[in-house]
């Protein structure tokens, strides 16, 4: 069945729900997961050298953010001991990094958070969520 579990996450608590299902579902079928934070670029402008943020400490704190994400994941891994990795990457929309990194690791399985917008507003404001449902090729368990 699933061996591979790929899920997203953004620190909320909606996405700590959805590890909670990740984990439980890999250890009973004895799969692995994947953690992936999906970092933004760095904002470049014709006026970039007005930013209020250097480039370098953009992309540092960046990655301290996504580190300290995956951090949470790992050590619940270990916890419900159950195999995992965990990478940032950096991509303009978290949608299509989530399914790129999908293929790279051979996932079987995404779990993700949904946060639960409805009507106009999740019209409006789009889902990383819908937009991985409906791009990917691979199963998607969506938490809410």
């Amino acid at each position: 069945m699933y061996k591979r579990i790929i899920v997203p996450t953004d620190g909320s608590d909606i996405t700590a729900k959805a590890l909670e299902q990740a984990l439980a579902l890999a250890q009973e079928l004895g799969a692995k997961i994947f953690a992936i934070s999906v970092k933004e670029p760095f904002p470049y402008s014709a006026v970039s050298e007005m930013q209020p943020t250097p480039p370098q400490e953009f992309f540092d704190a960046q990655e301290r953010i996504a580190q300290g994400r995956l951090k949470t994941v790992l050590a619940a891994a270990e916890k419900a001991g159950v195999p995992a990795e965990a990478h940032s990457i950096e991509a303009l929309h978290p949608w299509e990094a989530i399914i790129e990194h999908a293929k790279r690791v051979e996932a079987d399985l995404v779990v993700m958070a949904s946060h639960g917008r409805r009507g106009v507003q999740a019209l409006l404001l789009g889902s990383e969520t819908q937009k991985v449902l409906t791009h990917s090729t691979i199963p998607v368990l969506v938490v809410r």
